[in-house]
């Protein structure tokens, strides 16, 4: 993995997320999660593979602005490419593991969703994206988003960007692959996952409304 990443880090100066933890008896099955989620929409609630709740802060302005513009950029790609579809951060996935994880932004195979219910797409969506994407906010543990990430690829992603605004680095995640680090790139590219995709990064590091 990258090594002395998190070195530099003021662990006290993070919000960690509140952690419910629910004895077995009384953990909630996925569509009982589902409807604590909706019933709380006003906070940011994962379940990690152990079945607790981990509940996070709203972001702030300039991380959801930078989020938005992500999104879009994949939003754009995907629907001209058609083969797939983006979802934003409010999006739950039911992992294969058992957690249920909501990436910033994702893209999943038409393919892959075609063999789901209607049901099944009107709740949390049971799979593993196939491209994810995290963007770290002023509030977010830098160990804390590297986990996830390596959750998902364990879980069956094919590739992941975490976004470090603040040190202007991007830490690419692939299956059993190590870790690298890229510093301040311009573009990103996704070719082995989604054909001729480029993410430009130039109002992502310089650019605050």
């Amino acid at each position: 993995m990258v090594a002395n990443l998190n070195n530099a880090i003021d662990q006290n100066s993070y919000i960690k997320p509140v952690v419910l933890h629910w004895p077995p008896s009384m953990r909630l099955v996925n569509d009982q999660f589902f409807e604590f989620c909706q019933a709380n929409k006003e906070l940011r609630i994962e379940r990690n593979a152990h079945g607790d709740c981990e509940i996070m802060a709203p972001t702030g302005g300039v991380t959801g602005w930078r989020n938005s513009g992500l999104t879009a950029q994949l939003y754009n790609w995907a629907e001209a490419e058609g083969s797939g579809v983006v979802f934003d951060s409010s999006s739950g996935f039911v992992l294969p593991n058992g957690a249920i994880r909501s990436p910033d932004v994702s893209w999943v195979k038409k393919s892959r969703l075609a063999t789901l219910t209607p049901e099944q797409k009107q709740g949390f969506l049971p799979l593993c994206p196939d491209f994810v994407i995290e963007l770290r906010s002023p509030s977010d543990n830098l160990k804390t988003l590297q986990d996830k990430m390596q959750e998902f690829m364990e879980n069956g992603a094919s590739l992941g960007w975490l976004i470090d605004t603040e040190a202007k680095q991007v830490l690419v995640f692939k299956p059993q692959k190590r870790v690298f680090r890229l510093d301040k790139p311009e573009f990103l590219s996704a070719d082995e996952v989604l054909k001729d995709f480029e993410l430009a990064m130039k109002k992502i590091w310089d650019f605050e409304f």
